[in-house]
């Protein structure tokens, strides 16, 4: 074995290890330096830049397509104040179901949000946390930042300038209550939705708007469906009973005004005896026998009736206005008419808010007035007078089965002129005094039909003939 060659290559690797080591520490300390100058560069930089720009928006910084780099904060307020000013004259007309509101953009303070936009520009690079602050400001120079713009409205003027509006559109959800006794019912209120203004929805509407408006030069006339949000109530109509009854399915209306009060009273009181009276399923309904007896001992007045060919005060007089009335809601509900009759002679009272022809007539217990229940759902009958505005109306509820009503204008002919007057001697009147105890009224022959459909199919198909005679007018003169 060669000793002195072997020590020979140890001396050399020694002297190249700490050649390599030397070259190491020269480079660590050469990197450590360029290092912390670059920090320190970096910082001074940093720094210099911060203070040059300390009440200014950084390079780089933009909102939209608007440039604030080296802008202070009030030029970019006044920036935003003038765009502002530039649409101040735009007009937002809101309109809904109950009427319309007009308000422009300077008195809800619409547009720009300055204070928002000058400070969220401002603040870019001013975290107050160095890395984070150096990070964003290189960005920013190298690539640029970009806000997006932000809008404001004013609710609260937005609110008081719509309170008329809104008070007619607000209303609160009614639950439904139904109290059922004795095979009737007495106490019904059916439910309702409820609606509310949904401002936060409206504002939202006219911020997206905003981009729009603002790349316009001239004032706009803006067109907004006002939102409305809907109120249901906590108990529906089909939860309050197990009846099937849920909703409306028809209604009749009529008026009666210049009625005397006799006649008037026993409107009231007819109505009110067929208030709450359910129809069951397959039930032919009959409208004598729901009202019961009518005079005197039930509570009627003497009211003008048509009897023997005579019009007369009698016992009731009114009722066929309720007759008349219940007709126009069997119809409307597309229910099977079983049995009606015509008024011998055109009444006035029952073309004050319709065409001829569409009356019924009914003489407890002879002449009566029904229809069938083919609904398969029981039929609740509610009836409603409003005494200041003299009409009356019946709503049927039950469940809806999808069939539509069509009925057709009615249609007059053979119209003939009412006989001349005829004037009696009345010997238990003072004399030469004159009472009138008929009128006068036209004859004609009227007609209108009917159709109801179901599913695609005609399900009733029917035709309502009524032939009223020419009335004479006639007066009782006092002889005594």
């Amino acid at each position: 074995m060669n000793f002195s060659k072997l020590r020979l290559k140890f001396k050399i690797s020694q002297k190249k290890k700490k050649q390599i080591i030397k070259a190491s520490r020269t480079i660590f300390w050469f990197l450590t330096g360029a290092i912390l100058t670059f920090v320190f560069v970096s910082c001074f930089g940093f720094f210099a830049y911060e203070k040059y720009f300390s009440n200014k928006v950084f390079l780089g910084v933009s909102v939209g397509n608007a440039d604030f780099g080296g802008k202070t904060k009030d030029e970019v307020r006044q920036y935003f104040y003038q765009q502002n000013l530039r649409v101040s004259n735009t007009t937002f007309t809101l309109t809904s179901d109950y009427g319309v509101a007009t308000v422009s953009a300077k008195e809800i303070n619409f547009g720009y949000d300055i204070n928002l936009l000058s400070d969220q520009a401002y603040l870019i690079g001013r975290s107050g946390n160095f890395l984070t602050d150096l990070s964003t400001l290189l960005q920013s120079y190298f690539t640029g930042v970009k806000l997006s713009p932000s809008y404001t409205v004013d609710k609260n003027k937005l609110t008081k300038d719509l309170k008329p509006l809104s008070n007619q559109i607000n209303k609160k959800a009614v639950n439904a209550v139904f109290k059922f006794e004795n095979n009737r019912v007495t106490t019904f209120t059916p439910s309702n939705n409820g609606e509310q203004l949904n401002f936060d929805k409206l504002t939202n509407e006219i911020y997206l708007l905003a981009p729009k408006l603002f790349s316009t030069q001239k004032p706009q006339k803006i067109y907004i469906k006002i939102p409305v949000t809907i109120l249901y109530p906590n108990i529906t109509t089909e939860k309050a009973n197990s009846l099937g009854i849920k909703e409306l399915i028809g209604e009749g209306h009529s008026l009666f005004y210049h009625s005397i009060a006799s006649r008037i009273h026993n409107i009231v009181l007819a109505a009110s005896r067929l208030n709450g009276v359910l129809v069951a399923p397959g039930e032919v309904f009959s409208f004598d026998k729901a009202l019961g007896d009518v005079s005197s001992f039930t509570g009627y007045q003497q009211a003008y009736i048509i009897q023997n060919g005579k019009t007369i005060l009698g016992d009731g007089g009114g009722v066929c206005q309720v007759s008349t009335t219940f007709f126009r809601a069997i119809l409307n509900s597309g229910l099977p008419v079983v049995e009606r009759y015509a008024h011998a002679y055109r009444v006035g009272y029952y073309e004050e808010d319709s065409p001829p022809g569409i009356d019924a007539t009914i003489y407890v217990p002879t002449v009566d007035l029904k229809f069938k229940n083919d609904t398969g759902r029981y039929i609740l009958v509610q009836s409603a007078v409003d005494l200041n505005n003299l009409s009356l109306a019946f709503y049927f509820y039950g469940t809806k089965d999808g069939r539509i009503v069509t009925m057709t204008t009615p249609v007059v002919s053979n119209q003939r002129p009412p006989p001349p007057p005829l004037y009696q001697d009345d010997p238990t009147l003072p004399k030469g005094e004159v009472k009138q105890t008929d009128f006068a009224a036209w004859g004609a022959d009227v007609y209108f039909t009917r159709t109801v459909e179901k599913n695609g199919k005609i399900i009733i198909s029917d035709k309502f003939v009524s032939n009223y005679k020419p009335w004479q007018a006639i007066y009782l003169v006092g002889t005594q």
